[in-house]
């Protein structure tokens, strides 16, 4: 009886589908998305005046060929900061990889915005920081969002200096 039940737990092991192990969906791999994101999010002069920081949640379908298409903000603590996203996001087309024998896959990116500590005037900042977070106004959705077979990638981390 023994050996019946340790040949089935054998025969069911090598008969389990183990999660399919997927490249990673940015040509060149997830160093290289980062860095992509680094060189070319741009944060705008409004971002850096209102010593803006937060989140962006945003939602794209790419094609066989990376096209990007159905950019859908998901949340965001300010619509100032979805803009850079976007536009960095609209400049990776044909870069993105999708799952064999699909025809779209959508992806859920990520972005945090943030400034770097600065190293004087930190009262003002620490003021103009708080002023951003009073008057920001998140973006959320108020509905079940469906996610179908879509993969979450990792955070895109942004960092500007304060002038």
């Amino acid at each position: 009886m023994k050996k019946l039940i340790i040949f089935a737990l054998l025969l069911s092991s090598f008969c389990a589908n183990a999660q399919e192990d997927l490249a990673f969906p940015f040509q060149g791999g997830g160093p290289v998305m980062n860095t992509f994101f680094r060189d070319n999010l741009v944060v705008s002069p409004e971002i850096i005046a209102k010593k803006a920081a937060g989140v962006a949640v945003i939602k794209f379908t790419a094609d066989v060929n990376g096209n990007l298409s159905k950019l859908v903000i998901y949340y965001a603590d300010d619509y100032l900061l979805t803009i850079p996203a976007i536009e960095a996001l609209k400049k990776s087309t044909k870069k993105w990889i999708i799952p064999n024998k699909e025809k779209f896959h959508d992806f859920i990116i990520p972005f945090s915005i943030n400034f770097n500590d600065p190293t004087t005037s930190v009262a003002d900042v620490q003021k103009a920081a708080y002023d951003f977070y009073k008057k920001r106004r998140p973006i959320v959705a108020h509905d079940q969002i469906p996610l179908n077979a879509a993969t979450l990638l990792p955070t895109v981390v942004v960092k500007y200096d304060i002038q």
